[in-house]
C-alpha cells in the first residue's frame, strides 16, 4: 500500500492511517475470535502501517501520520470492549511512535473524530438524534473534522498529541 501510494507521490509529506472495525458484544459474551479480530485490524493493523509508513518519511528527513482513533479509547463504550481496547492501544501506539521517531523529524498524532454516520457506527447511533453529553448537543461536522486533520498533518511543530474533534470531553 505505501509503495503504491510512493509511486504516485514521491514526496509524502503525510499519511493518514484510518481503518477498523467494531464487534458489538458485551465484555462477558465477547467471543475470542471476535476480540482476536478486532485488535489485530484496529491495533495490530496500525503498528504494521506506521512500520511501513516510517523508512519513507525518514529517507525524506521528516514528515507526518495522523492515526484516526475514536472517543470510545479514552472512555469506553458499553458493549464495545475490544473497539475500545484496541482504539484505547492506538493512544500508547501513537505516543511511543511520536517519541522515537521525533529525532528523525516524523510527526505523529492521534485525532479522535467522533460520531458520524457510518456503516461502521449506525447501530450505535442515537435514534432520537439527542446527543445528551456533547457541549454543542450533536456531533462535529465530517467536513470540519476532515479539516482538522489536514492542518494537524501540515503542523511542523506538533507530535505525540491526542486531538479531540468533538464536544465530548476526554
Amino acid at each position: 500500500m505505501v509503495d503504491a501510494f510512493i509511486k504516485k507521490a514521491p514526496q509524502p509529506m503525510a499519511f493518514i492511517c484510518n481503518g477498523g472495525i467494531a464487534a458489538s458484544s458485551l465484555v462477558l459474551r465477547q467471543c475470542e475470535d471476535e476480540w482476536t479480530e478486532v485488535v489485530q485490524t484496529n491495533l495490530t493493523g496500525t503498528f504494521h502501517c506506521l512500520q511501513s509508513m516510517a523508512s519513507p518519511l525518514f529517507a525524506q528527513g521528516g514528515g507526518s501520520i495522523v492515526v484516526i482513533g475514536s472517543h470510545a479509547g479514552s472512555h469506553g463504550s458499553a458493549g464495545q470492549a475490544a473497539y475500545a481496547a484496541s482504539k484505547a492501544g492506538l493512544i500508547g501506539l501513537v505516543k511511543t511512535a511520536a517519541q522515537e521517531w521525533g529525532p528523525q523529524n516524523v510527526r505523529v498524532n492521534l485525532v479522535l473524530p467522533g460520531w458520524h454516520q457510518t456503516g461502521l457506527s449506525e447501530a450505535a447511533m442515537p435514534d432520537d438524534h439527542s446527543w445528551p453529553d456533547h457541549a454543542l448537543r450533536r456531533p462535529p461536522a465530517i467536513e470540519e473534522v476532515a479539516r482538522t486533520i489536514v492542518h494537524m498533518a501540515q503542523l511542523k511543530d506538533m507530535s505525540g498529541q491526542i486531538w479531540n474533534c468533538d464536544s465530548r470531553d476526554l
